[in-house]
């Protein structure tokens, strides 16, 4: 019986200084990214064991941050893709980075699966999905999803604001769109440029009423 006491005590204790060891190469690797210095991040992160599964996905998921920085972007989806694995499909952080790589490649269809599996629990992936909506023409998916966005919190939400007023002004909606760029304005503290330009012009064509100059306004790529 006290073997047994014994062997279960020397497995938590192995347990514990795993969990230790890994949380100090993460917060390691942390630090050097900070410092922009991703190579060594990546030999930190390296350090993470398989024994700790939550630790180990994320260290994979940074790596695959670091090889982005690098440039290095065929490499960071070969990670973002396996730390997705480890997770079994739920790691949202990471289907939102897969996206972001994948639409550097000019990979869209599957950037789109990448951000529709983050959607529901990370809001930059709906924006995300409003953007490429909206560049393939789909202006009422696209005023939707910006919609979504912009009713949850996050540095998206100004953008998502001028989006959706982009939308709504190339479907013929100025006033709608009108105050849609007066609130991504306030949501910026007055300091998005482009929902300034795009409300001086949303105001422009109400009195006017010419529609001609709608693909004028600025879409927003980035939150």
């Amino acid at each position: 019986m006290k073997l047994k006491n014994f062997l279960f005590a020397t497995i938590i204790l192995a347990s514990t200084a795993v969990g230790l060891n890994a949380q100090s190469a993460l917060k390691r690797g942390d630090a050097l990214v900070a410092q922009e210095n991703y190579k060594a991040a990546i030999e930190e992160y390296s350090k993470v064991s398989t024994n700790d599964a939550n630790s180990y996905a994320r260290a994979i998921y940074n790596i695959g941050v670091c090889h982005y920085e690098l440039w290095q972007t065929e490499e960071a989806i070969i990670f973002y893709k396996r730390a997705i694995e480890l997770k079994y499909g739920n790691y949202p952080r990471a289907s939102y980075a897969l996206g972001v790589a994948l639409e550097d490649q000019g990979r869209l269809a599957e950037a789109k699966q990448a951000y529709a599996r983050a959607r529901n629990n990370f809001a930059p992936a709906i924006y995300k999905l409003g953007v490429l909506e909206a560049r393939s023409g789909e202006l009422s998916k696209a005023a939707d999803l910006f919609r979504d966005a912009a009713s949850r919190k996050g540095r998206h939400v100004p953008a998502s604001h001028n989006n959706l007023g982009v939308m709504l002004a190339r479907l013929g909606f100025l006033k709608e769109a009108e105050q849609s760029f007066i609130v991504a304005l306030k949501e910026s503290d007055n300091r998005l440029d482009d929902a300034a330009y795009n409300l001086n012009l949303c105001r422009s064509l109400m009195l006017s009423t010419r529609l001609r100059d709608s693909e004028d306004f600025r879409l927003l790529n980035t939150d």
